[in-house]
């Protein structure tokens, strides 16, 4: 079966304009897609192409992301606000309540909103990210997650997009490379290129990075408050949830993906042995089929 077409649009939400992709027809259940760092609403090309031929599928830039607005400041980029906006975009769109999936950073912003707006998520479908609970428990437990989040720090500096910015954004796509230094086959030349011109928009890597600044959970430097308290029994997720995990992940570690029951009751799990953090890319069918398969269950 060939790829439903896609087309991109924008919509007024919350005082900004967002720009989105969408496959299929209005006034089928809807799927929210969310996309995380450092990507947009690209990620989900295989998924749009996939699931437009019996959903009504949307993909949003998320705010301060390639053609979506960037508002100026850091309040604009929590996860509330963020959550805020994804409820707009399907409001505009007709839409009361749907079924959302979230990588990465979108992860984070699908679990915020189906903690505050449970009457909005019909299912949701989590993609190696990692609940704020979970989270918290790892970074305090574990010196390796503490370790492979350090990188946060260097993404809330002040400097950051100049630096991720420099030689092509070649730090950027360095992140994106397998564990023996070459790109992966779904990174090719022409997603290489509509990949460096999303970052390269005005103002959308400082805006992108504003999401670490904004957050509160990282492992903190000598001198730093704290790791925050969180109130597990505020976090609940009453969805049903789908959580599909890559295990190769060098960026969430295997615990992050660990006791989630707890905030997650109604969960199912699916691992990917051979998967890395990248999974919606490197295992599209399988990601497309499940995703399918949850939404109309």
């Amino acid at each position: 079966m060939s790829a439903a077409a896609v087309t991109t649009q924008y919509a007024q939400v919350n005082g900004i304009r967002l720009h989105y992709a969408s496959s299929g027809q209005p006034g089928r259940p809807l799927i929210v897609l969310l996309h995380g760092f450092p990507e947009f609403w690209f990620a989900w090309q295989h998924q749009l192409g996939a699931l437009g031929h019996t959903h009504f599928v949307v993909a949003p830039d998320t705010r301060g992301v390639n053609l979506s607005d960037k508002p100026p400041e850091l309040k604009d980029y929590r996860a509330p606000r963020l959550a805020a906006d994804i409820v707009a975009l399907a409001e505009s769109l007709g839409y009361r309540d749907f079924t959302l999936v979230g990588h990465d950073w979108g992860g984070a912003i699908a679990y915020t909103l189906a903690i505050q707006h449970p009457e909005r998520v019909r299912r949701l479908v989590i993609l190696n990210a990692v609940h704020p609970a979970i989270f918290l428990r790892e970074l305090r437990d574990s010196p390796a997650q503490a370790a492979a989040s350090q990188y946060i720090h260097e993404y809330r500096r002040p400097d950051a997009a100049h630096r991720l910015a420099r030689d092509g954004c070649a730090h950027l796509i360095d992140g994106l490379r397998e564990e023996d230094g070459s790109l992966p086959a779904w990174f090719d030349a022409d997603t290489c290129s509509r990949y460096v011109a999303a970052w390269s928009q005005p103002g959308a890597l400082d805006a992108a990075l504003n999401y670490y600044r904004a957050g509160t959970l990282f492992p903190p430097l000598p001198g730093e408050p704290a790791l925050p308290t969180l109130d597990e029994s505020a976090l609940v997720v009453r969805a049903p949830t789908l959580l599909l995990w890559g295990e190769r992940d060098r960026y969430l570690l295997p615990g992050c993906a660990q006791g989630l029951e707890r905030v997650v009751p109604d969960l199912r799990v699916q691992r990917f042995p051979n998967a890395s953090h990248w999974i919606a890319h490197e295992e599209s069918e399988a990601v497309s089929r499940l995703i399918a398969q949850h939404a109309d269950s």
